[in-house]
């Protein structure tokens, strides 16, 4: 099956991501993840992903479309992926339709974690990354204590761009490109809504009793 993850920035996308990966046996594709690969890997199309960056710009649809083909082009992951962050917009939507069918899959279903802004607004302000051990805390939700943490404070860090104000912009941006791909896959039924607000634990429960139906 080939399932997609929305959610806005700090619904907690890739951890239920994980989740699903873990239990049930398939690939999680990030563009995000693709894009730093090639960076990473010092290929040309890297070189060029660094240069667009670097100036600020977006990376261009073409682009990460075909980092997608690579993947939807491999059988080994078959049938087989959770796409997180992909697709962003009605054009890349186009795209990954026309290429599943090209290579004989299809979107069995489009989780959306649903979060209001306030919330997502403490989740992400209060992240918290330890430079030593690499833990992640939320000093809101789940602060570091002397019983969860060994590292000193002083290595904790909070990214730069987790600002309210950056947040907002990214909640925001996010509702206006999301909802009309949130209606396409609706329109197929094939959008399933899950309130994102729940614990962890309880948010998987319902992802799991979904695709687990699917599996019947």
């Amino acid at each position: 099956m080939n399932i997609i993850l929305f959610g806005p920035p700090g619904a907690g996308k890739g951890t239920q991501a994980n989740n699903i990966v873990n239990n049930f046996n398939l690939h999680k594709v990030s563009a995000g993840d693709l894009l730093r690969d090639e960076i990473e890997n010092n290929t040309d199309i890297g070189d060029k992903i660094k240069n667009i960056l670097e100036q600020g710009l977006l990376v261009p649809d073409e682009i990460i479309n075909d980092l997608i083909l690579k993947i939807l082009s491999n059988k080994k992951y078959f049938n087989r992926l959770i796409f997180d962050g992909y697709p962003r917009n009605l054009a890349q939507v186009e795209n990954l339709d026309s290429k599943l069918k090209k290579y004989n899959q299809k979107i069995s279903c489009a989780l959306s974690l649903n979060v209001d802004k306030e919330s997502i607004v403490k989740r992400i302000s209060g992240r918290q990354t330890c430079t030593r051990c690499g833990l992640i805390f939320n000093k809101y939700f789940n602060p570091s204590t002397k019983k969860n943490h060994s590292c000193d404070f002083k290595f904790l860090i909070k990214r730069l761009d987790d600002n309210n104000k950056t947040i907002i912009n990214r909640f925001d941006t996010y509702l206006k490109k999301t909802l009309p791909i949130i209606n396409f896959y609706k329109k197929q039924n094939l959008l399933h809504q899950i309130n994102g607000m729940k614990k962890i634990d309880q948010i998987y429960e319902e992802i799991q009793a979904i695709i687990t139906s699917l599996e019947a």
